[in-house]
């Protein structure tokens, strides 16, 4: 006989972690994996989910986890298990259908895999995650349902934005406190200068510039501004597909990690390309980001500093648009001249003029004002991840 008392209440048993299935095709760059992998981490991390990442490239995907093993079909990292993905056949080394499965940027499901979602007693949470846009449209499109046209299956549309009613961006709960903590130690600033370039902090009248891009012929005529520009302009620039255009005008054969170059008043470091985190206190420790694709261009915005967002071009000029959308919600508050300014850089940088570093730096008060309440205002959409796990919850229940 039960010694329990009749009106006690025994603890329910801890419910089972929700299993997710994330598929990724790397394109050509690395803004699908890395946004990929920092979701994947984050609902592994805050919400205990089991999250298991198919992904077709994996020395792509090493670039930003250096842990990873190149050679292995099956693997374990950070607690998220990663399969390498020969789509569009492949549905891993067994076939088991998560409780949510999350087909990201428009790729294809394994047919095979589809089949089984069907086949399950209770179909999977099927989400379309899309690309970031800022455009008007993307909150009427948001959670929008899309039937199968031959199983009994619907997947949802989830729409990443920077406005009200769209799936807001990638934030990790820690990420404000981890940049406070940074920028009020000038020992652990001290540190990083050394750790990642060799050299001491600069001087405290030098501007610090990160650069991250696709190859861009406005890059020629900026370095020679900041080469001649009236206060120090200190460069850090990853390794990566604009490091040609800098070996060129420093007059070096490469411009690899480790490389150091000085004309005028411009001092140029190159980074070696790094890890997620590590990419995060490059933006804080610089006073201007130069970004690109999505995924540094969403850190550069939480990093809270002045940035250009170099976007990814598409034919037809299809992705001005976007970068007008994203720029009428950043200088939605600013002063008519310094919006005015911050807009001829970006399309000068997107290839429509020429880049003008003068103007753009004579507004630079008011541009970090700006960066600094737009980090707030950005925060009040919700982060993605949370707003994911949000409209599961409601939906599994």
């Amino acid at each position: 006989m039960s010694s329990t008392p009749p009106d006690s209440v025994s603890p329910a048993a801890p419910a089972d972690p929700i299993a997710c299935d994330i598929f990724c095709a790397v394109i050509d760059n690395f803004g699908d994996i890395g946004v990929c992998w920092r979701l994947a981490r984050q609902l592994a991390s805050e919400s205990g989910w089991q999250v298991r990442v198919f992904v077709d490239d994996l020395h792509a995907f090493r670039k930003l986890c250096p842990a990873l093993a190149t050679d292995r079909a099956r693997q374990t990292l950070d607690g998220i298990v990663i399969e390498h993905w020969h789509e569009p056949a492949h549905a891993g080394e067994t076939l088991e259908v998560a409780d949510v499965v999350i087909e990201a940027f428009a790729c294809e499901l394994p047919p095979v895999y589809v089949a089984a979602m069907a086949e399950r007693a209770r179909a999977p949470l099927w989400l379309n995650l899309e690309y970031l846009s800022a455009e008007d449209w993307v909150a009427d499109f948001h959670l929008r349902p899309s039937p199968h046209p031959r199983y009994a299956l619907s997947k949802t549309f989830f729409f990443p934005g920077l406005g009200p009613g769209t799936g807001g961006v990638l934030k990790e709960r820690g990420l404000d406190a981890a940049r406070a903590a940074f920028e009020a130690s000038p020992a652990a600033r001290a540190d990083w200068w050394q750790r990642t370039t060799g050299h001491a902090p600069p001087p405290a009248d030098a501007t610090v510039v990160s650069l991250f891009a696709y190859e861009n012929p406005a890059v020629d005529s900026l370095l020679e501004q900041w080469r001649d520009s009236a206060s120090p302009i200190v460069l850090l620039a990853p390794e990566g597909r604009i490091s040609g255009a800098l070996a060129r005008f420093f007059g070096m054969q490469s411009f690899t990690a480790g490389a150091h170059a000085t004309r005028g008043n411009l001092t140029a470091h190159a980074l070696a390309f790094t890890e997620q985190p590590g990419y995060d206190a490059l933006l804080w420790a610089s006073d201007i980001n130069f970004v690109r694709g999505e995924d540094s261009f969403v850190r550069a915005q939480w990093a809270a500093k002045p940035f250009v967002w170099h976007i990814y071009p598409q034919a037809d000029d299809a992705h001005l648009p976007k970068l007008d959308a994203a720029l009428a919600h950043y200088t939605r508050t600013l002063p008519a001249a310094a919006r005015g300014a911050l807009e001829r850089f970006w399309h000068a940088w997107n290839g429509t003029g020429q880049p003008d570093w003068a103007e753009f730096q004579h507004h630079y008060p008011a541009l970090q004002r700006r960066a600094a309440a737009w980090a707030i205002e950005l925060a009040q959409v919700g982060d993605l991840a949370g707003n994911l796990t949000s409209f599961v919850k409601t939906q599994l229940k």
